[in-house]
């Protein structure tokens, strides 16, 4: 199980490797970083078309929930010329999408209950969109699958504010990026049917739902005295920002003196920790309000060195700054006691959720104007993390609760308060080193890869998490609490009797909540599991019931794996790759049965000892006896019969590869505007340059017949029948992604092709049965976020069944399939 694992920037390692860095060993930590942006391009530029100001989208409301030596290489070269077939059709086609479920699977940074209507609870991701309990079972609604290809950043939630006033209001601050990955600002999506619709308004910055510091907040805040009052605290040193009229326009609050000076890390080659972490949270304070408006309000601020929460008490028309509490911490939360007239908040040395290595808890008398240090004694004595998640019970005054942001071992803590702050009790402490006392039991049911039952003294797994920056009781049942963690959502509804018998039950919450970003399908022709998938953080899994989760893959564990296959004429031999580069085992895994159980390819250098060797794609000959391996880090590296993986230099770096399914000597690869291929296992190859392709995306075969495949790229779907040597290009398509194919229309036929793709000038996904006409397969529900982003795997034994894996909201599929 991963010490550490990350939902982190931006996980497209299809052409684009993502390489990872500073794996975690001990107590360090995961940063993920994407070395190049092409695959996002097309998505962005049709974003960036878009002018309105205001804008309708409509969204689901019903849950979704599981019913979830070197080789002599040579090469040689000719040229094909692609030619067009009549131009095709395009019509729709209904589906009946359903979440293959793994149960989570991503980070959750923040869960708000609303204070007035009891059940109406919200939880927002990082890179998968908003979700609404459903008190019935548990579960959680999705609210934002409606993002497609041209929003694909409304998935990045960086706030959400429920309204106290009108339930049925819930805004959200959207956009995935403040640096330049993502070129688009951000924007205020309101709804008023609890999240089946949606209104977009527009904002003059942007936001960044996947940012540093994303686990703040809530960075917005509707006025409980007068709801057309809302703040939003922005990033970017753009300061603060108040909304008189609903969320319809926004106005910076000039006269707030602060915009934030933390920067993560200003050296940061990558761009992604350079930015200004900006306002961390917003707080009104009821108690002291006008006819306009409440009049006190509480504002964090990500600065070190100097105050860094201030308050107005005039309705925003002054603004002073607090005491400094500890000048080296940033306040991630701060939250109202109303009973007490206190304001609690806590602080950390970094913006987190990865970072973060000191923390104290704070308790602000309103009256007194005074601070008070309230960290547990035990987080003092331990001395080696911050503090994130903060809860207060509205029903019980003086009873709160804090989460160790990141204490990576051997788990994260969290304590509990009866009195205010004045003592504590912890989750599990220790009974003299190395014995633990845990004071829960554990649930992990619906997220099994998580690992459990709870063993008495194991400590190498973490059961309570890691990364958390949220925690909530709820404000109608004392019993009922949820926290997020860099995996899932947990919680209990036996919360009290921490108080009376130190013991409670921590259960994952995942049903109908699925974060997972998905890296390789397959669907193999034989065998139980129609689906096998890779994806980043969890590593992969077979997935026997597409509606019940099941333990990831072992033996070897890889946190994030980027890349799986199986041989076309043996489906039992299955292969993949593992992207954690400061390994001491080889990334490659074996499977025999289907990838039911797994053993390592030693013919893969070890990536911490040999530096490259980790990540990419990879493909597995027909027969089994041999491997193609393409990565950013190492290029393009063959091995037969298990000998040592050797280069292949015929080929470019982060070629796309694809092997024949049929054909056990035949081995293929794209990349720009050349196809290449292997007729003898990868010893010598052929270089054709495919006209109408300048940079060339992927590559997909017929899983039946020797020798026919397709090429996408920039120019289009190219389909070639003789291994290669000729294509043409597919009517109506001016550019593809990721392409699959399964089962045909008639027994024999030619297979039904799969394409995240632009056709006839529309990009998203589509079907097509006879290669000219199309048939469109996402819908005004279900955009599944940015089409350069997907991953696609077409079932060779169901007609019109494809899966489909997102960058955030793990992997859909069409239930309605013949």
């Amino acid at each position: 199980m991963l010490l550490a694992p990350y939902a982190c920037i931006l996980r497209y390692a299809r052409i684009n490797q993502v390489e990872t860095t500073d794996c975690p060993t001990g107590g360090q930590l995961y940063r993920t970083y994407c070395l190049s942006l092409r695959l996002l391009l097309p998505g962005m530029e049709l974003m960036a078309s878009s002018s309105s100001s205001s804008s309708r989208a409509s969204s689901s409301s019903s849950s979704t929930r599981a019913s979830s030596s070197s080789s002599s290489v040579t090469s040689s070269s000719s040229s094909s010329s692609a030619s067009s077939t009549a131009t095709g059709t395009v019509t729709s086609e209904v589906q009946t999408w359903k979440s293959v479920v793994i149960g989570a699977g991503g980070f959750i940074p923040g869960i708000v209950f609303n204070p007035t209507q009891k059940g109406l609870c919200y939880l927002r991701t990082d890179i998968g969109g908003l979700y609404r309990l459903n008190t019935a079972d548990d579960s959680w609604i999705p609210l934002t699958d409606h993002v497609g290809d041209a929003n694909w950043h409304d998935w990045g939630i960086d706030a959400v504010a429920t309204d106290p006033v009108q339930p049925n209001n819930v805004y959200v601050a959207v956009g995935m990026y403040t640096n330049s990955w993502d070129p688009n600002n951000g924007s205020i999506l309101k709804s008023t049917d609890q999240g089946s619709t949606w209104t977009k308004y527009n904002l003059p910055f942007k936001v960044g739902g996947n940012m540093p510091g994303r686990g703040m907040g809530e960075r917005l805040a509707i006025d409980p005295s007068n709801n057309s009052i809302l703040y939003f605290g922005a990033r970017s040193g753009n300061g603060l920002w108040k909304s008189t009229d609903a969320g319809v326009s926004w106005a910076k609050v000039t006269n707030f003196p602060d915009v934030g000076t933390y920067i993560p890390d200003p050296s940061d080659p990558y761009g992604y920790n350079t930015d200004i972490v900006g306002l961390t949270w917003v707080t009104f304070d009821p108690s002291l309000k006008t006819s306009s408006g409440t009049s006190r309000i509480f504002v964090g601020v990500a600065s070190l060195g100097a105050a860094n929460i201030y308050q107005t008490t005039n309705g925003g028309s002054s603004w002073t700054a607090l005491p400094i509490f500890n000048n080296t911490l940033i306040p991630h939360k701060g939250i109202l006691s109303p009973s007490e007239g206190a304001l609690y908040v806590t602080f950390a040395n970094g913006a987190g959720p990865y970072d973060g290595s000191a923390g104290r808890v704070g308790k602000y008398n309103i009256t007194a104007g005074t601070w008070k240090d309230i960290t547990p004694p035990q987080a003092i004595t331990d001395n080696y993390y911050g503090f994130g998640g903060l809860a207060v019970d509205l029903q019980k005054s003086g009873t709160i609760m804090v989460a160790a942001l990141n204490e990576w071992w051997p788990d994260a803590n969290i304590f509990r308060s009866v009195d205010g702050g004045t003592t504590w009790s912890p989750l599990w402490e220790w009974n003299g080193y190395p014995t633990i006392n845990r004071y829960f039991g554990l649930d992990n049911s619906l997220a099994p890869y998580l690992g459990g039952p709870l063993s008495n003294q194991d400590v190498s797994l973490k059961l309570v998490g890691w990364m958390i920056e949220t925690l909530s009781i709820d404000p109608f049942d004392s019993n009922h609490w949820l926290y997020g963690t860099g995996a899932t959502v947990s919680g209990g509804r036996d919360l009290l009797k921490w108080d009376s018998s130190h013991n409670v039950t921590i259960k994952a919450y995942a049903a109908g909540l699925e974060e997972t970003a998905v890296l390789g399908l397959i669907s193999p022709t034989a065998g139980t599991a129609h689906l096998l998938s890779v994806v980043a953080d969890i590593g992969g899994f077979l997935h026997t019931s597409l509606s019940t989760p099941t333990k990831a893959f072992a033996t070897p564990t890889y946190g994030t794996t980027s890349g799986i296959d199986y041989a076309g004429n043996k489906p039992s031999q299955v292969v993949r790759v593992g992207n954690v580069p400061s390994d001491t085992n080889p990334q490659v895994a074996l499977s025999n049965d289907y990838g039911a159980t797994w053993s390592i390819d030693y013919a893969a250098p070890v990536p911490s000892s040999n530096a490259g060797y980790a990540g990419g794609t990879i493909a597995y000959s027909a027969n089994g006896d041999t491997l193609l391996w393409s990565s950013s880090g190492k290029g393009v590296q063959i091995s037969k019969y298990q000998a040592s993986f050797t280069a292949v230099a015929a080929i470019p770096s982060g070629a796309a590869i694809a092997s024949d399914k049929v054909n056990g000597t035949a081995l293929y690869a794209a990349s720009g505007a050349n196809f290449y291929s292997s007729a003898d296992t990868g010893t010598t190859w052929k270089t054709t340059a495919v006209s109408g392709l300048t940079t060339a995306t992927w590559v997909a075969v017929n899983p039946f017949k020797a020798g026919e495949l397709w090429v996408s790229g920039d120019g289009g779907i190219f389909h070639s029948t003789d291994y290669g040597t000729t294509f043409a290009a597919l009517s109506s398509c001016t550019r593809g992604w990721n392409i699959a194919l399964g089962a045909p229309k008639t027994t024999g036929g030619t297979p039904a092709l799969y394409a995240a793709a632009t056709v006839k000038g529309v990009t998203g996904l589509f079907r097509t049965d006879d290669q000219v006409n199309w048939i469109q397969i996402h819908d005004a529900t279900h955009g599944f976020g940015a089409t350069s982003s997907l991953v696609l795997a077409a079932d060779p034994r169901i007609y019109k069944r494809v899966y489909v894996g997102t960058n955030g909201r793990g992997i859909f599929y069409n239930s309605n399939a013949a």
